[in-house]
C-alpha cells in the first residue's frame, strides 16, 4: 500500500522559519539578539546602534514606573529570626503573616480571655490583633526600661521549635540577657540561697523581667516570680488566662513564627535600652570630666 504524500517524514518536520535581515529588525529589538548577529554592510552596523538606542530609551522610561525591591528589602520567612523588627516597625499585617491571630477551639477558650477575642472563624478562635500590637509595644517599653537601668531578663521557651529563638534573644541583650529552653527548675527563685550557696553572694539570682513564650507549660515559673515580685511577659492563647502574666500579650503561642516576631520585638527594644545605657553613662562620665577640669581651673579642689 503507497503512503499517502501528506503522512511522508519529510511532510511531518517541521521546517524552520527564515526571516530576511530587514524584516526583522525593528524598534523593540533587544541588544546583543540573535538577530543583530549578521552585520553585512555598514547600514546594518548603523540599524543595529539605532535599535540598541531605541530599545535603551524604551528601558530607562518603563523602569521608571517598574518595581525596585530586592531580596534585601522584601520580607523573608527567615528574618523574624535573624533580623527582628522594630517596636515602631511591627504592623498588623507582620502579625497576620507569622499567624498571631489564630487561636483555639471555640469550645476550649478561657472565659477570662473574651475581651481579646475579635470573633470565631470554623470553629477557631481569632485573636483581635487590634489589641495586641499596643499591648506588644507595652511590654517592649518595659524591656527597654529594664534593660536601661541594668536590670537582668530571662527569657523562658521549653519547647524544642523554642531554642533558637530564645537564644538570639538573649544574645541581643548581651550580658543583661540569659535563657532557658529545657526545663525551669523548681525552686530557682524561691530555694535559689540553698541552689547557689556559693554564688548566692557574687551574682544577681533573681531577674527583673521574665519573658515567657510558652507561659501553660512554666506554671511554676510563673507562681514563683509571682511569689519574688518578678515582672513577667507572656504570649497568651485563647485557652489561658490572662492573668497569670502582669503584662499579657494575647497572640497564638503555639506558631513558632508568632514566638519569632515577638521575642525578636521584645529583644530589639532591650537592645535599645542596653544602647541608651551606655550613652548615659558616657554622658555622665563627660559631665564628670568636666566638672573635675572646672574645679581644677578654680582652685576649689585644693581647698
Amino acid at each position: 500500500m503507497a503512503l499517502r504524500p501528506w503522512t511522508t517524514a519529510t511532510r511531518c518536520l517541521r521546517r524552520q522559519r527564515v526571516l530576511p535581515c530587514n524584516a526583522a529588525r525593528t524598534t523593540h529589538t533587544a541588544p546583543n539578539s540573535n538577530l543583530e548577529s549578521s552585520i553585512e554592510s555598514p547600514e546594518d552596523w548603523h540599524l543595529m546602534q539605532e535599535n540598541r538606542a531605541r530599545f535603551k530609551t524604551l528601558f530607562d522610561l518603563f523602569n521608571q514606573h517598574g518595581s525596585t525591591q530586592t531580596r534585601e528589602k522584601t520580607f523573608q520567612p527567615h528574618h523574624t529570626l535573624s533580623r527582628p523588627l522594630a517596636p515602631s516597625q511591627t504592623t498588623l499585617s507582620a502579625l497576620v503573616a507569622a499567624g498571631a491571630h489564630f487561636g483555639h477551639t471555640t469550645s476550649l477558650m478561657n472565659p477570662n480571655f473574651l475581651p481579646y477575642s475579635f470573633g470565631t472563624r470554623a470553629g477557631l478562635t481569632i485573636i483581635d490583633l487590634e489589641q495586641t500590637l499596643p499591648l506588644l509595644r507595652r511590654a517592649a517599653s518595659l524591656v527597654r526600661a529594664v534593660a536601661q537601668r541594668n536590670g537582668t531578663i530571662i527569657f523562658v521557651g521549653t519547647r524544642p521549635d523554642l531554642q533558637d529563638t530564645i537564644q538570639r534573644a538573649s544574645e541581643r541583650l548581651g550580658p543583661q540577657g540569659y535563657h532557658i529552653g529545657e526545663r525551669w527548675l523548681p525552686g530557682t527563685l524561691t530555694n535559689r540561697n540553698q541552689l547557689f550557696q556559693e554564688e548566692s553572694h557574687q551574682y544577681r539570682l533573681t531577674p527583673d523581667l521574665v519573658v515567657f513564650l510558652n507561659p501553660l507549660a512554666n506554671m511554676n515559673a510563673i507562681r514563683e516570680c509571682a511569689i519574688q515580685h518578678v515582672p513577667t511577659i507572656g504570649i497568651i492563647d485563647s485557652n489561658a488566662d490572662p492573668r497569670i502574666v502582669m503584662y499579657p500579650i494575647p497572640a497564638n503561642d503555639d506558631s513558632p513564627r508568632t514566638a519569632q516576631i515577638i521575642a525578636g520585638v521584645l529583644s530589639v527594644a532591650g537592645r535599645e535600652g542596653v544602647v541608651a545605657r551606655g550613652e548615659d553613662q558616657k554622658t555622665y562620665q563627660h559631665q564628670a570630666h568636666r566638672i573635675l577640669i572646672k574645679q581644677a581651673l578654680t582652685g576649689e579642689g585644693n581647698s
